[in-house]
Order: C-alpha cells, then structure tokens, then sequence
C-alpha cells in the first residue's frame, strides 16, 4: 500500500531553487571568472567549560590536552599563518572571536595591520548561537560588531555563526544589526540573496565545508598534504567551471590545524599555485566583503535573482 502524498516539505522560505547553470552573467572586477578567498578562523575558547574540537578523546574538564592543543593557533600557528600570506602577498578574511581582545589582542591587531578584512565570529566557539532567545541573539550579534569597531575600527559587514549554529530568525536579526552577508549556508558556488522578515536583503556567501581543514582534518582525519591537494584540485577545477560562468571558492583554515608545521608546509605549496594563478590574471583573489560589495554594485536590486 502505497503512502499518501503529505504535500511540499517545510521549508526555510529565504530563498527559492535555481539551478547553477540558469542564473545571469556577470564577471568580477578584474575581468575574472573566478573569486578566490581565504576565510582565517581565529578563536579562543573557555577554559574549563564549553565546546570545542579535539585532537584526542575529550578528557573530564580541565580538558588540557584539547584546549593547549587549539590555544597553539593563537601562539604559534596563527603568526606562522600570517607570514605565509604576507610571503605571496594574499589578503584575507580574518573570522574573529570577540574573546580574542580580552586574550591576545595583538594577533587581531596584526590582522587589522596587514588590512585583513575581519568578519564576526561570535564572542567564542566554546559557545553555539543557535540555542539563544531573540533577545539574546540580538545582543551577541550587536554586542560583537560594536566592539569590533571600537576595538579595530572596524564594524564587520559580514558574520560567520560559532559552529554554524543559527536559530530561525538569525538572517533576520543579521540584516537588523547591520550585517550585509553571512558565511552561514554552503549550498551554492554563487553568492544568493535571501529573504528576511522585514524586507532587507542579505547575502549568502559562499563558504565551504568541504574545503574546510576542521571537518577534513579533525573528522575526516585527511592528512595535510591530502588537504593540500583537496585546494589545488578544487581550484583547477573550478577555474575550469568558471569559464562558463563567474563562482567564488572559499577556503577555510585554522590556524592550529593548518598553523602546525607540517601541514603548513602543504599549504604553502597550495597557496602558492593559486597566487601565482592570480598573478597571471586569471583569478580574483580577495576578501568576502569585497564580494558581497561587488555584488551590490552589480545587482541594485538583487531580491530579483529570487524570482
């Protein structure tokens, strides 16, 4: 006996289907099909208490082996990772937790001093978003832009949820605290407009899970120089795609995964092949910011992509 038919499934409401290869045609603004940008996750974590990925068996609080383990990224890995990019002269996004002016303020600093663009982050990843009322949320998401610009001088367009964790209301209560994009949905190579409850419009840009080193690495368990070639192929592939239409690759990194020598080792000689791509012109390399404003410019009105 067959089951009867239960209608459409529930549905998030921010944003229809469109398949990839019915979309309008722009280019970025170097003439390229292909937007390049490095999503550098910064983070603190209590310690004691709250979440937070492991390197081994988590232990009973004080879990010391895990929390060393990820505050060597502030340390060491994170100012290692800032060499390599000032070495091939690429900009980045630096996704902060606002936790870090209380810890070390002086690697957002440095972050600030090479002209990173720096996106919210949450105030720390020992913490989800997505279990905090309306008002709770609002506050974190405006307590968090508010000293990012009082702290750096910068109010962050652009948000990034501690372990992608979102309620249902959080494109709304972005768009209403004055972000324009969110890095929270990877389901397209474009970025999307999305619906919010009082007609503003916030963009989806693209940020990968896939080109991720913490579910690569951590629970993949890739080695690094796997997920080395993971970006090269992904690159070279997706610049073969972009000659049919304009995409963005995001490329996620942590700076006490890939910050530890031997991955970043690897890394080096994958950033590497895509900065010297850049130089030839074939690429745009640059920030999430820089896309969201390319994306203004290009589409006034962008809620009509939804049609």
């Amino acid at each position: 006996m067959s089951a009867a038919y239960k209608g459409p499934l529930p549905t998030h409401g921010r944003f229809g289907y469109r398949p990839i290869l019915r979309r309008p045609d722009w280019r970025w603004p170097n003439g390229s099909r292909l937007a390049v940008y490095l999503g550098f996750n910064i983070e603190h974590f209590a310690f004691g208490e709250g979440m937070g990925a492991a390197i081994g068996p988590a232990s009973p609080q004080p879990d010391v082996l895990n929390y060393a383990w990820r505050e060597y990224g502030n340390r060491v890995g994170a100012w290692r990772c800032l060499e390599l990019f000032d070495s091939l002269g690429l900009p980045s996004a630096a996704l902060i937790n606002t936790a870090l002016y209380d810890h070390c303020p002086e690697l957002v600093a440095a972050c600030v001093a090479r002209g990173a663009e720096l996106v919210g982050h949450g105030h720390t990843n020992a913490e989800r978003q997505g279990v905090l009322d309306e008002a709770g949320e609002r506050a974190l998401l405006a307590e968090c832009r508010a000293r990012m610009q009082a702290e750096s001088g910068q109010a962050p367009t652009g948000w990034l949820s501690p372990w992608i964790s979102e309620s249902p209301l959080t494109p709304d209560l972005l768009a209403e605290t004055g972000y324009r994009y969110t890095l929270n949905w990877c389901h397209d190579d474009q970025p999307v407009p999305m619906r919010t409850r009082d007609g503003a419009m916030l963009w989806s840009v693209p940020y990968p899970q896939e080109l991720n080193d913490i579910p690569m690495i951590v629970a993949r368990q890739m080695d690094g120089k796997d997920f080395a070639q993971m970006i090269v192929d992904n690159f070279d592939e997706m610049l073969e795609q972009s000659r049919g239409q304009p995409l963005v690759m995001g490329i996620a990194l942590h700076p006490y995964l890939v910050g530890q020598p031997y991955r970043l080792r690897h890394l080096r000689r994958a950033l590497g092949q895509i900065a010297a791509a850049r130089d030839r012109g074939e690429i745009w390399f640059t920030t999430p910011g820089a896309i969201c404003r390319h994306m203004d410019e290009t589409f006034p009105e962008p809620l009509e992509l939804l049609a």
